[in-house]
């Protein structure tokens, strides 16, 4: 069988710089002259693909079950299929390194976060070989965006400003597994953002483990704010958002941009991990529960639409109960919009793993669902409030897994929030909103989780607008096979790391 007739089938895990990295794993087969197993019509698509990689997650204990669990449920179709190569990628791979081998040896191939352009060679060599292939690199030797990708969406891309982190926070493994932060130049991510708004893409995500620390490479700490000022002179990017920045080194800089860059969108996700200040330093996060609550004020002072989320971890080791109630009043103080709650797990490898006082498993879980409560009932309120207002909402897909049942679409407002809205009742096909466009309504009813608008069927706010997102998504559509996933083509990597090489100019840094 040759490589050209061979498919594939990349399973991620993880954080959204994971989905980014899937994408260049999929440009790089795709490339090799493999296919998406799931591009093909269903009855074309075989029992299993002939390459499965799984990019996989560290940050939570329950990632090693997840990852030996499902490379279980693969074995028998291995015994099945031998020509099956699977492939493990990702932090897991980077931390486990042979134990991955040694625990399921029915594995070909194994690479780490450094390398993950070797993707095809390891899966030719571990053929001509017969046996496991295992790399890992300990340094970041080529920026993962010089790869080519196969972006999943047509409408919204992510754009990766830098990788790694310098932080050393003692519950988190990730610095151990990404290495330390290395930065893009400005004007290749400028670039990479312009060509993706040539191919129809009217949203960017800006990706960094600390994106806003962005720029301490080549000594320029105001080069985050001056990068989203630059991103709102891009014509026809209709949407700006970033994840995730740190707590420590958010200065106001970063807000003004945000305020004063219409395409910025209003959204934050601002990790506060504690409320506790002893915590906090416990933790190694460089900043306390007042300078948390400066930041948030500032934004809502700047920005009072802004919907802010945050990562809360509870029982790291030494929590009390009162540290704990601190966590609840910074919670209420801040009303997040939501929050992404984690019970704390030990992660061998991080200083807090060997830590006195690790807290009960049945207090944690106390305290976990006494937060969550909290939250819930806080963005409850919030989502009430938003009821009445009109909306512009960029439509998506696969954001509302209730949709046909309830005839409504889904898609995101300007600050993140989830909403589901119905369509005129009498609206023509080709009048219907794609994937990409933008609609405005009316909010009718904040949930807990999400918004529904329906104004459209009580003779409220409806319009449809069209956009190049929506043409680019249609377009996929007329060239896809029935019941296939339509994705775009694959687009080349764009060059390199470091600090820019001295240039003459006349202007701001980052065209700002």
């Amino acid at each position: 069988m040759s490589a050209a007739s061979k498919t594939y089938d990349v399973r991620t895990h993880g954080c959204q710089m994971n989905v980014h990295d899937s994408e260049r794993l999929a440009g790089l087969l795709e490339t090799a002259g493999y296919v998406d197993r799931a591009s093909l019509p269903a009855d074309e698509r075989g029992e299993v693909a002939d390459v499965v990689v799984f990019n996989t997650c560290a940050v939570r204990e329950n990632a090693d079950n997840k990852l030996y669990g499902n490379l279980g449920q693969l074995r028998p179709l291995k015994q099945r299929h031998p020509d099956l190569q699977i492939a493990v990628g990702g932090c897991m791979a980077q931390k486990d390194r042979d134990t991955i081998v040694e625990r399921a040896p029915w594995v070909d191939v194994v690479f780490g976060t450094h390398n993950i352009g070797s993707l095809p060679a390891l899966l030719d060599r571990a053929r001509h070989n017969e046996e496991a292939q295992v790399e890992i690199l300990e340094a970041l030797e080529t920026f993962p965006s010089t790869l080519p990708t196969r972006r999943d969406s047509a409408y919204s891309g992510w754009t990766s400003i830098s990788v790694g982190c310098n932080n050393t926070c003692t519950f988190c493994i990730v610095p151990a597994l990404r290495g330390k932060e290395k930065d893009r130049r400005p004007g290749e991510i400028l670039a990479e953002v312009e060509a993706l708004v040539a191919q129809g893409v009217v949203e960017v995500t800006l990706l960094g483990q600390n994106v806003n620390s962005y720029g301490v490479e080549f000594g320029d700490r105001l080069a985050f704010g001056k990068l989203l000022r630059a991103c709102g002179d891009i014509d026809g990017l209709e949407r700006v958002r970033f994840t995730s920045p740190h707590p420590a080194a958010f200065t106001d800089d970063v807000i003004d941009a945000m305020a004063e860059t219409p395409n910025v969108m209003p959204s934050l996700h601002m990790p506060l991990q504690s409320g506790s200040d002893r915590v906090l330093k416990a933790m190694r996060r460089s900043y306390r529960s007042e300078r948390f609550l400066g930041i948030i004020e500032r934004v809502r002072d700047r920005i009072p639409d802004a919907a802010i989320t945050t990562d809360i971890i509870v029982g790291f080791p030494g929590e009390t109960d009162d540290d704990f109630e601190e966590t609840l009043r910074v919670v209420r103080e801040s009303r997040f919009s939501s929050a992404f709650t984690f019970q704390y797990s030990i992660r061998p490898g991080t200083p807090a793993a060997t830590m006195p006082d690790q807290v009960p498993k049945a207090v944690v879980q106390q305290r976990y669902e006494r937060l969550v409560a909290l939250q819930d009932e806080i963005s409850w309120v919030g989502n009430r409030e938003q009821e009445g207002r009109e909306l512009e909402v960029l439509v998506a897909t696969g954001e509302g897994r209730k949709d046909r049942e309830t005839a409504r679409l889904s898609g995101r407002a300007p600050d993140n929030r989830l909403v589901h809205f119905a369509l005129p009742e009498d609206l023509p096909e080709a009048e219907r909103p794609r994937p990409g466009d933008m609609v405005t309504v009316g909010v009718t009813y904040g949930a807990p989780h999400h918004l529904v608008a329906d104004s459209a069927l009580e003779g409220g706010a409806f319009a449809v607008r069209r956009t190049r997102g929506g043409d680019a998504w249609a377009a996929l559509q007329d060239k896809g096979a029935e019941g296939a996933v339509a994705k775009p083509g694959v687009s080349l990597g764009m060059p390199s790391i470091g600090a820019p090489a001295p240039v003459a100019t006349t202007g701001p840094a980052c065209g700002a």
